[in-house]
């Protein structure tokens, strides 16, 4: 992204070049999701695309194709980058998402999950920079690789790994899989998202230059801390 050029030029050597690949827009028909008993939002529900729009803006000019297949969203590559947004409701804090994502081809980030945090938005950048680097995307203006938040972890092509998302109005936490990537204060911090990923708010995923998939998403509503 336009913002990272500094940052990508110093990990140059360490990254495999970039493929670039173009896709048609499908139809898609949007209608509310399904909700259980348990105030659990289903935000996909596995066999369509209804209650996500597909994102056509800045770097998603030149998306791939966005499909359903064997109940996953999957998300083909794009020229750099392909995403949808969700066009149901959202609450801006106390909530958590769960999801599986999985990468099927491809070396930068295979989801990025750009979701409300308050007032403002964050991105929990998985599997970029080379296709290993796990992170949020913005903290004070420090980018996934570089906060405290920063990590690496190996990601199998077609493995599904668990994400989850907790906000509240005093916490920010995220895990890949097993792994706790961030436990954050939310007071005095500044969350921010590069301009390329604003389409995507208030709730949305995106792949770069990658084939990803995303299924079971879910989002919870939490009473107040």
């Amino acid at each position: 992204m336009n913002r990272r050029h500094c940052t990508w030029l110093f990990l140059a050597p360490f990254l495999l070049p970039l493929a670039a690949g173009v896709g048609c827009r499908p139809p898609l028909v949007l209608q509310p999701p399904s909700r259980d008993d348990e105030g659990v939002t289903r935000l996909f529900d596995g066999q369509t695309l209804d209650g996500w729009r597909l994102v056509d803006q800045f770097d998603f000019q030149e998306h791939g194709r966005v499909e359903v297949l064997e109940g996953a969203l999957v998300l083909h590559r794009g020229s750099p980058g392909t995403g949808v947004v969700y066009t149901g409701e959202v609450p801006r804090v106390n909530f958590q998402l769960t999801l599986q994502a999985s990468r099927r081809e491809g070396s930068d980030f295979f989801c990025g999950l750009t979701f409300p945090v308050a007032d403002s938005h964050c991105t929990l950048v998985v599997g970029g920079w080379g296709g290993t680097a796990v992170g949020l995307s913005n903290i004070d203006g420090m980018s996934a690789i570089e906060n405290e938040t920063t990590s690496s972890i190996e990601f199998r092509p077609g493995q599904w790994y668990d994400i989850r998302v907790l906000v509240t109005d005093r916490r920010l936490a995220a895990w890949v899989g097993d792994e706790q990537i961030a436990d954050l204060e939310v007071t005095d911090r500044r969350f921010s998202i590069w301009w390329e990923q604003e389409p995507l708010r208030p709730l949305g995923i995106a792949t770069w230059y990658t084939t990803g998939a995303v299924r079971n998403l879910q989002l919870q509503r939490l009473a107040a801390e």
